[in-house]
């Protein structure tokens, strides 16, 4: 899978540089699911735009292209600085202190750990544990 990403982003690097891509699942054997962004927003039009430049993927795989969304993944530390100060569900293949879900704001974060503040409490991540993670949706407060 990792030869797949590799490859995908190679190609979307020369295709369309500002595509980043954010994810890539494998949700069956004969699936792929990519999730990207660019500074301008995702629409219906560059999805398709991916699609095609992936094309000859589909010989292999179903392909689904699509935005990160409100509940966006952070699967890169670039992304974990990007949205420092934000909300995030941490999920991680490893115990820390006893836990292994983790809902906070992200405090802080390098190339190897991310430190996530929960009720009060700070938790440092190493990345290497981090199995999953999203950022939580802040939903506008709704006055009545």
């Amino acid at each position: 899978m990792e030869s797949i990403q590799t490859e995908i982003e190679s190609r979307l690097a020369e295709r369309e540089p500002e595509v980043e891509l954010i994810a890539l699942e494998q949700p069956g054997t004969e699936a792929l699911r990519l999730y990207i962004d660019h500074p301008d927003g995702v629409d219906l039009a560059l999805c398709e735009q991916v699609t095609n430049h992936l094309r000859d993927l589909l010989n292999d795989f179903a392909l689904e292209v699509s935005s990160p969304g409100l509940d966006r993944p952070l699967t890169k530390p670039e992304h974990y600085r990007r949205f420092q100060g934000h909300r995030v569900r941490v999920r991680t293949s490893k115990a820390i202190d006893g836990r292994r879900n983790f809902t906070g704001t992200i405090a802080a974060a390098d190339d190897n750990a991310i430190r996530v503040e929960d009720s009060g409490d700070e938790f440092e991540i190493p990345l290497s544990h981090v199995h999953r993670s999203n950022l939580v949706p802040e939903l506008p407060e709704v006055h009545s």
